[in-house]
């Protein structure tokens, strides 16, 4: 009997352990985004954390080492490649992870380089810290609207805690939504530029993330027409990617036209 048992008790702890891996992943996942999200208040607010000459090679590179897997990692056929390891439950978990870690070494490896291109001051300075204040809120509004538990991997992370199916992300246009379809990256892009004090360093890291801000814009746009096909589609003709974007891939789509039918010979 008892080597009978023996199986069965290896498969239990086996399922136990797995459970229990799962869930400390889960749990230290979501506290390294809150400690993520500390670190870059602070980190875009006054600039670097760390002192000593750098170089702008070195941020450069800092700036497209997080800007790169960002995208990359939500690809189609990466993803696809990936999910062969890793399961629906943990991909969110995965990515998240992923990103904090990126930044997180974005900070503490960023070094400052003059010189000074801007430091306001007076009413002017308060009216820059107000919008960047503001643009937290905004980021945290938009990512509410497309669900900030999706983002976080914590919304089916949970659903595997609990045993349930994995949910499926609607696409329900709302809020900010109707007005623009991408609110979570323009309220990034006022973080990055609404800083009273605008060292050479800072504009690096400006301008690399406002112009892949740009492009993963474009490549979101991609990325939701080959999930949701002619649904998204229909959302491009009707809403334009930022305000004031009249053209180009980042303003409204033309509405596809119907291919003429051809008489028969």
């Amino acid at each position: 009997m008892e080597v009978l048992l023996s199986p069965l008790r290896g498969e239990a702890f086996s399922r136990a352990a797995h459970r229990v891996t799962g869930a400390m992943i889960g749990v230290a996942v979501q506290l390294l985004f809150v400690v993520t999200v500390w670190y870059l208040f602070w980190f875009l607010k006054d600039g670097a954390l760390a002192m000593g000459g750098g170089s702008l090679l070195q941020d450069t590179f800092l700036a497209l080492f997080f800007a790169v897997p960002h995208s990359l990692l939500l690809y189609p056929p990466v993803r696809r490649r990936l999910g062969r390891v890793i399961g629906p439950a943990f991909y969110g978990l995965f990515y998240a992870g992923v990103t904090c870690v990126s930044l997180l070494l974005v900070i503490f490896l960023w070094r400052p380089v003059g010189p000074m291109l801007w430091q306001a001051s007076g009413f002017v300075r308060y009216a820059i810290e107000a919008g960047f204040y503001a643009s937290w809120i905004a980021l945290a509004y938009s990512l509410h609207l497309t669900g900030l538990g999706f983002q976080t991997g914590l919304t089916p992370w949970l659903a595997w805690v609990r045993g349930t199916s994995q949910p499926r992300r609607a696409f329900a246009p709302r809020g900010a939504y109707r007005w623009m379809r991408h609110p979570v990256y323009l309220s990034f892009m006022g973080l990055l530029w609404f800083t009273p004090t605008m060292t050479l360093d800072h504009a690096v890291l400006t301008g690399v993330w406002t112009l892949y801000l740009f492009v993963g814009s474009w490549l979101k746009d991609r990325r939701l027409e080959h999930y949701l096909g002619d649904t998204y589609h229909e959302y491009q003709t009707q809403v334009t990617g930022y305000p004031l974007v009249g053209i180009g891939p980042l303003g409204k789509r033309r509405v596809a036209t119907p291919a003429p039918q051809r008489q028969a010979a």
